[in-house]
């Protein structure tokens, strides 16, 4: 079963691949951050085909999304409302609860592996370090939104933004996307210091790197934890 991003327009929330199989024995929640254009979304996918050709079962979904509601608030932030961060904040929040209850909680107690396609270090990077809300706020209300539940690992795909834009110039842009060259970059700062203070569980990824390297690099790490 393909996952095809030029469908996922047609019939949003069908977004994620599911592969069923009784060989799993462990569960593993693994994110992927990065600025607009990093390439994420594609290692996101990879990484989740990757995990299926190996016969491992997995959930690949994105955020703001990947429920009907969450969904619904994509649409709302993303397609032109001017919000102010803190309202943003918020309908991140209750589409990453959504995301969090109905679809990831359930995925991990059947020892199935999340892919997902940003998580709260997104709100702590935009919201937080890019437009200036206390950073303790943003985290506390993630916490919150999320059961504090932590992924056990999280891959960077860090690029320079103006790097990053050229490769989307073409492309329709959302609302974020139309921000400045200087608030991705403040975006960016934000996600290297989050990796840098939590070594552990992140791993910096040049995402300037041809995109069959970045995703070998993924890979490794992923199977690693999985053994």
């Amino acid at each position: 079963m393909d996952w095809n991003p030029a469908a996922r327009e047609k019939n949003p929330v069908d977004q994620y691949l599911y592969i069923t199989t009784p060989m799993n024995t462990k569960n593993a929640f693994i994110v992927l951050e990065g600025v607009e254009g990093s390439g994420k979304s594609t290692q996101s996918l990879l990484l989740s085909q990757k995990l299926s050709s190996e016969g491992i079962s997995n959930l690949l979904v994105r955020e703001p999304g990947g429920t009907d509601t969450g969904e619904k608030i994509r649409a709302l932030i993303l397609e032109g409302y001017e919000l102010n961060p803190l309202t943003e904040l918020f309908l991140f929040s209750a589409a990453r609860s959504e995301l969090i209850q109905k679809e990831i909680i359930p995925a991990l107690d059947s020892n199935t592996v999340v892919v997902c396609d940003r998580y709260i270090y997104s709100s702590i990077a935009y919201q937080g370090y890019a437009k200036g809300l206390n950073l303790d706020t943003v985290s506390e209300v993630n916490s919150i939104a999320t059961s504090r539940i932590s992924p056990d690992l999280v891959f960077l795909l860090d690029i320079n933004p103006e790097v990053s834009f050229e490769r989307k110039k073409t492309d329709p842009k959302d609302r974020f996307e139309k921000e400045s060259i200087t608030f991705h970059n403040s975006v960016r700062k934000g996600y290297l210091c989050l990796a840098k203070s939590n070594q552990d569980a992140w791993h910096i990824i040049d995402a300037e790197k041809p995109s069959g390297i970045v995703s070998a690099i993924i890979w490794e790490k992923v199977i690693t934890l999985l053994k």
